[in-house]
């Protein structure tokens, strides 16, 4: 299913000036007879914001974004009176769930989409009472360029609350809060299993993540990757190949190699000492590094409101499926960072470019979710699709140019290996993975393009 038609030359169409985390805009302060699009992508960085202060675990990241973008996704449908049997929601495993009937009039769409995702928001991520602030730049934005009038405010936020609560409801049966109850991961005493690594030693990240509600995929058992490579130490083995591949590739890397694995880190947990003093280095979730790109395809193809709005739910919601698909492969199969292997069996002041997340290495979750994305975004966009990824500029990390979705996720893949935290077996896998949840979400939120609109 190709939902852009092949007569869209999308290609043609100019890149809009869009910088993740630093998100500057041209012409967002003209006056417009309709909000512009790119308001949504402005209001959807201030979650990410309090993400990145949060220090949200990549699958807690991912999360957040599927609850907040459905709710954008719900409120424009619902206060538009849209069928909700094209709603992306009716394509989950949700059931039972009661939309409203008759609608308020006078609502603004774009209004209330925003208002509601930034109230979800504000309610599920841990510093989201700051999003307060967003909320009333958003209203007074709406209110001075006379897109809603004083007299329907009231009306429009009452509204957009109602949606929110209802997605609320939805997070918490999800399992999320049941994470802490459930007993604690212990690191195994085998010499191929998972032990923390330098430089904080921190103790492995939601390894009970599994048990959280996925939207698309109705069990797990069929994403699974084959097993890893079994540890051994033996010359020739498939462990130790891998082992010396990556002891091998990282010790000549070249600036290009550096610079992408850098480009693709993406780690929150990065960390550095000064003296006794433990620095948290802030950086984007690779989810996060993908709704980016999201962003960055849907202000370049200049598609409407309730598109960019639902591609940018469809990518959340299967980012947040992957990821739960990805950490029950790592904390089932358990294996050993290279950084652990490769000081204690070759060498043992070796380190890799990039700082070793916090749990175990097999699949890698960049390689599961980056496929994944890059399926959804190419179905719905196109194949050769080029852009230029500016994610990560406002880490001071150049833009990148990309001829594909697919170009960009295999480099993201492959961007493990050179920053030494990934073997290889896991990024292939990792990718094969990504994959095919990539393709049955498609499968399962087949909706046409007009249907959308």
């Amino acid at each position: 299913m190709n939902i852009v038609k092949n007569s869209r030359r999308l290609s043609q169409i100019g890149i809009f000036t869009l910088i993740l985390c630093g998100f500057t805009f041209q012409g967002y302060s003209q006056k417009t007879a309709n909000p512009p699009t790119e308001l949504f992508a402005k209001n959807l960085f201030h979650i990410t914001e309090i993400m990145v202060t949060d220090v949200a675990s990549p699958p807690a990241a991912a999360r957040f974004y599927a609850y907040t973008t459905l709710a954008a996704h719900l409120a424009w449908d619902q206060a538009l009176g849209l069928s909700m049997e094209e709603n992306l929601l009716t394509k989950t495993n949700i059931e039972n769930f009661e939309f409203f009937g008759e609608t308020e009039k006078n609502l603004s769409p774009e209004f209330v989409a925003m208002y509601a995702m930034l109230e979800t928001g504000r309610n599920i991520m841990p510093s989201g009472k700051l999003l307060e602030e967003n909320q009333k730049t958003l209203t007074s934005k709406f209110l001075k360029s006379k897109w809603i009038s004083k007299k329907d405010l009231e009306v429009n936020i009452a509204f957009a609350k109602k949606v929110s609560s209802q997605v609320l409801e939805l997070a918490n049966k999800d399992g999320y809060k049941q994470l802490s109850s459930l007993t604690r991961y212990s690191p195994k005493k085998n010499q191929g299993s998972w032990y923390p690594t330098p430089p904080a030693y921190m103790a492995a990240v939601e390894p009970e993540w599994r048990t959280i509600r996925t939207f698309f995929l109705k069990e797990l058992k069929s994403y699974k990757p084959l097993p890893p490579a079994k540890f051994d130490l033996t010359e020739g083995s498939p462990f130790k190949t891998q082992l010396d591949e990556v002891f091998q590739v990282t010790s000549s890397l070249s600036e290009e190699q550096q610079l992408i694995a850098n480009f693709w880190d993406c780690n929150p947990f990065k960390v550095s000492f000064s003296g006794h003093m433990a620095i948290g280095l802030k950086k984007i979730s690779p989810g996060g590094h993908w709704i980016g790109i999201t962003g960055i395809a849907a202000e370049k193809a200049k598609i409407p409101w309730r598109e960019t709005i639902y591609i940018h739910a469809l990518v959340a919601l299967g980012l947040h499926d992957a990821f739960i698909s990805c950490w029950e492969e790592k904390y089932d199969s358990d294996r050993i960072r290279p950084e652990s292997a490769i000081q204690r069996h070759l060498n043992p002041s070796w380190k890799p470019l990039l700082q070793t997340p916090p749990f175990p290495e097999y699949t890698s979750g960049h390689s599961v979710i980056s496929k994944t994305s890059a399926v959804i975004l190419t179905d719905y966009f196109g194949e050769n699709f080029d852009f230029i990824d500016n994610s990560e500029v406002y880490f001071g990390l150049p833009e990148r140019p990309f001829q594909s979705f697919s170009q960009a996720a295999d480099e993201a893949a492959i961007s493990r290996l050179y920053g030494g935290i990934h073997f290889r077996d896991a990024i292939e896998e990792g990718v094969k993975q990504g994959d095919k949840i990539g393709r049955y979400i498609l499968n399962r939120a087949d909706l046409s393009l007009e249907s959308k609109r």
